[in-house]
């Protein structure tokens, strides 16, 4: 079966004795910052329960913008939402060892209508590549693909897998730097901002023209906020040349990508990021 990838923060929603409370990936009590919806799921009709889920910032649409998300959690945590995709325990049973289709529907008798600011994750069973072309035209991040009939386990499995969409742009090539025994990595920026590494994979006779062209731009350290290690071995370049790389979906800060296609004559790099799953 197969769901949307929500792009926000995985969050685990929790109802006890002690009433209700939200922790973050790391265990962190993030209770206070998502206050709207504690409150909302001390009214849900059960005495405990684990739920698993993204917090996300949604949209009109329904689609989220993660680059909502801080400010919301800030001044706005009601304009937040958990999407639920998963139910760990529930009035004191653990029902983890069921299979994930029975789970999810212990989960919608729990939590529907679900159109609030506690929401249901919807999914599909069959048809995982027309789920994902779907995905990709609506701009979501990706979608994770589920077992059915697998119980509930913590870390990656063979059980779930996920699969990002991807993007193309362009980037304002801020420097490169050469390591012995890598690939040159071109470090990108974005409407002014440091966006990461683009690992330059080209062949021998390019990759030398672009390193030539380099040198005959070289400039001072730009304003941008990159790492610290990144001082002493860059060749830092004159604004004017951009890259245009392939990279996924959801990701903000360039990672794993590596250039492909050779230089253009506007002195354009192309490069991709390696599939996550």
């Amino acid at each position: 079966m197969h769901e949307i990838k929500y792009d926000g923060f995985r969050t685990q929603l929790t109802l006890d004795w002690a009433g209700a409370r939200a922790f973050s990936r790391n265990g962190h009590d993030w209770s206070k910052r998502y206050w709207p919806t504690v409150a909302a799921a001390e009214k849900l009709p059960a005495k405990s329960f684990i739920l698993d889920g993204e917090m996300i910032a949604p949209e009109p649409d329904g689609r989220p913008n993660f680059h909502r998300m801080h400010s919301r959690m800030t001044w706005n945590a009601e304009q937040l939402a958990f999407v639920a995709f998963d139910i760990l325990h529930l009035d004191g049973q653990d029902l983890r060892s069921l299979p994930a289709i029975e789970r999810k529907a212990k989960l919608w008798d729990l939590v529907k209508p679900a159109d609030g600011i506690i929401q249901y994750s919807q999914h599909v069973e069959g048809g995982g590549a027309a789920f994902f072309q779907a995905v990709e035209k609506m701009g979501l991040e990706g979608r994770v693909s589920k077992r059915r009939e697998s119980p509930y386990r913590s870390g990656k499995l063979d059980s779930w897998v996920k699969t990002k969409c991807w993007e193309l742009g362009d980037f304002d090539l801020l420097g490169m730097r050469r390591e012995p025994g890598k690939p040159v990595a071109a470090l990108m920026a974005r409407n002014g901002r440091y966006a990461g590494t683009a690992a330059v994979t080209l062949p021998s006779s390019l990759r030398e023209r672009l390193w030539q062209r380099v040198q005959a731009s070289r400039a001072a350290k730009p304003n941008q906020r990159v790492p610290r290690d990144f001082a002493d071995d860059v060749e830092w370049v004159k604004p004017g040349i951009t890259g245009r790389v392939k990279f996924l979906r959801g990701e903000h800060i360039l990672r794993h990508a590596s250039g492909r296609d050779g230089l253009a004559q506007q002195h354009h790099l192309d490069g991709r990021n390696l599939c996550d799953h």
